[in-house]
């Protein structure tokens, strides 16, 4: 795992090496291990390692072909690279190391662009060729590894994480109200969206071409492109469990150790049984005990499957007494505001393990790809859920604040829309039509905001599909495409890459999810049951009380921290000079004073307002 950056100056002037020192500087947490830059007079790749696979000096990047034609600087792991590396051998081609990264050069330097369908694993990368003097960008499938950039009729500029792209004195940003209006309803900018108008990732399955006339995006991969295939269910057992052991056994390919973030829920659980049977030297586990967990504690169901699978266990308790410290950290590592908080832990877990281990396993698209989720089993049964929908008008009516009756009105909301982007938009969301989350900011902003579409990205992935597409399906493509990539994958890679530690997703293998997305919507959630291939496939791996026992687990406290330790904190930074210009503070303060005594739960609005708001002091940004 890596930190990657570069520069294309379009007018063909030389690149300043102090602008390259202060962008790869600025990645040093992404790979602490080793970091250089290659110049090309108009073009620069600067790279930052952490050195996991072929850990000797011969791997380092940036890195050239023999004839020197293409330079690559490579950020993620390609878990193919041996198969690939063979089948090039045959070809003739020859290695000088034993890297996933020189695989990828030599396979993009025979196949060109068709290389990136070949590659299975998590990857940002880019591959400048010196003789038709073209970048190109590409990232996974799914956006495990971010990847951003820049341009504007000199210069093109590209990095793992925008501090990087900051760092170029020749850039200025202004905030994009597109994704200012998506981060109030859902925590996050959407799609290739950032919070600045000037500066957009690399879309997921993407590849990028970039040369003296400008760039241009296509994609290589979409999931709605994959064709449903004919199988029986128990063909598919069997072919699934076949599939999640060559994952993980996939997965565990390091030169340095592994450890893997063990809940003791289905997903972490079934990694951790693979693994058992796989990894060669002694596999770590690690759980998390928080203070902050309000009661819920994995520790002891961790402990238990660790003992059953012999691992090397590790308990970890974690104080949240850094809150604050913690928050204005996370702001630094996503340099834009992000509205999960569950990037606390992530990050509090990780700096607790900095310097005693590298790479770690975790279940993240257990969820997604299997139907974890509870808005699978709605959709089964959605005739149902919309005879309820007299309580809304009801609820309205009596003007209540009962969270619960909050709850329940968005839900029966949701499911009443009859066109299934707006449907699925809604169920992701705390927010609705009733609650009109851009009251928190004044009249004049409002009138601005209210001019976009906070469900644009749903209607942009819903108009690619085939009308005659099953909504469950279709479910299945959208959160593999949206709170997958832009929520969730986001949320571990900054806040753990934060403190230089690799998270690899065995659930995000590509055999495994080409061959989910191909399955008949059915299989995946038989009569609403959530998960219910997954828990079929795991049957003689996974122990029966882990397998069907109560899903556990916890959200992180910021409605309590609100109301308490936060409170303060709260006040001090929405009262900045910069944040009276755009909040409607008689509003905000309202909520905030019911919320302090139970009168009515506004914590998400709250919280996501917080953080915008520390975001915009530390960064002076305006609107």
């Amino acid at each position: 795992m890596c930190g990657i950056s570069g520069l294309y100056n379009f007018n063909g002037t030389k690149i300043e090496n102090s602008i390259m020192i202060a962008m790869n500087d600025s990645l040093y947490h992404r790979g602490p291990d080793y970091g250089d830059i290659r110049y090309f007079n108009f073009v620069a790749l600067a790279h930052r390692r952490l050195s996991i696979i072929d850990i000797s000096s011969a791997a380092n990047q940036p890195m050239s072909t023999s004839d020197n034609r293409y330079c690559i600087i490579f950020n993620g792991e390609v878990y193919n690279f041996l198969e690939i590396k063979q089948d090039l051998i045959r070809q003739g081609v020859s290695f000088n190391t034993h890297s996933d990264t020189e695989v990828v050069l030599k396979s993009f330097q025979y196949w060109g662009d068709g290389c990136f369908t070949k590659l299975n694993g998590m990857f940002a990368l880019a591959i400048f060729d010196c003789f038709t003097q073209t970048l190109t960008l590409a990232r996974d499938p799914f956006g495990i590894k971010p990847l951003y950039y820049y341009f504007d009729q000199e210069k093109f500029i590209f990095a793992s994480e925008m501090k990087a792209i900051l760092c170029h004195p020749g850039i200025s940003t202004t905030i994009k109200k597109q994704s200012l209006v998506e981060y109030i309803w859902y925590g996050n900018p959407m799609g290739n969206n950032t919070i600045f108008n000037e500066i957009q990732e690399v879309g997921s399955g993407h590849l990028l071409h970039v040369n003296t006339n400008g760039h241009r995006e296509k994609d290589y991969l979409k999931p709605e492109k994959i064709r449903e295939i004919k199988i029986t269910e128990s063909e598919a057992i069997v072919e699934l469990k076949t599939l999640l052991l060559g994952s993980v056994k996939r997965h565990l390919i390091s030169d340095v150790p592994v450890g893997i973030f063990l809940s003791g829920g289905i997903d972490s659980t079934a990694i951790t049984a693979i693994a058992s049977k796989y990894y060669s030297g002694e596999l770590q586990t690690f759980c998390a005990g928080f203070d902050f967990a309000d009661g819920v504690n994995e520790l002891t169901k961790a402990s238990g499957v660790a003992k059953k699978f012999g691992t090397n266990h590790h308990e970890i308790h974690i104080s949240g007494q850094s809150t604050i410290t913690s928050i204005e950290s996370l702001i630094d590592a996503h340099d834009e505001p992000f509205g999960d908080a569950a990037d606390i832990p992530l990050y509090l877990l990780t700096k607790e393990l900095q310097g005693t281990i590298k790479v770690v396993l975790q279940g993240d698209g257990g969820d997604e790809f299997f139907g974890g989720y509870s808005r699978y089993k709605t959709l089964s049964n959605l005739s149902k859920w919309r005879c309820f929908s007299i309580i809304r008008h009801l609820i309205k009516i009596s003007g209540t604040d009962n969270t619960s009756l909050l709850r329940l009105q968005r839900f029966i909301t949701a499911i009443n829309k009859k066109n299934p982007a707006l449907r699925n938009a809604l169920l992701l969301t705390m927010e609705s039509q009733y609650s009109n989350p851009l009251r928190v900011f004044n009249r004049e902003i409002q009138n601005q905001l209210v001019k976009y579409d906070p469900f644009l990205r749903y209607k942009e992935v819903y108009a690619s599909y085939s009308t005659e597409l099953n909504p469950i399906q279709a479910l299945f493509y959208t959160d593999s495409q949206i709170i997958l990539k832009d929520t969730f994958l986001e949320k571990v890679d900054k806040s753990t890459m934060a403190n230089s530690i690799e998270v690899r997703v065995p659930f995000l293998d590509k055999e495994i999810t080409d061959f989910l997305l191909s399955l008949p919507a059915q299989l995946k959630v038989k009569n609403g049951e959530q998960k219910y291939l997954l828990k079929k496939a795991l049957k003689d791996i996974v122990p029966d009380e882990v397998l069907f026992g109560k899903k556990t687990g916890f959200g992180v406290p910021y409605d309590y921290w609100l109301q308490t330790t936060l409170s303060k904190y709260f006040i001090d930074q929405i009262s900045t000079p910069a944040m009276q210009l755009i909040l409607d503070e008689v509003e905000v303060h309202r909520m905030f004073n019911h919320h302090r005594i139970n009168k009515g739960n506004y914590g998400y609005l709250l919280w996501k307002t917080l953080i915008l708001a520390i975001w915009i002091n530390k960064t002076n940004s305006s609107l």
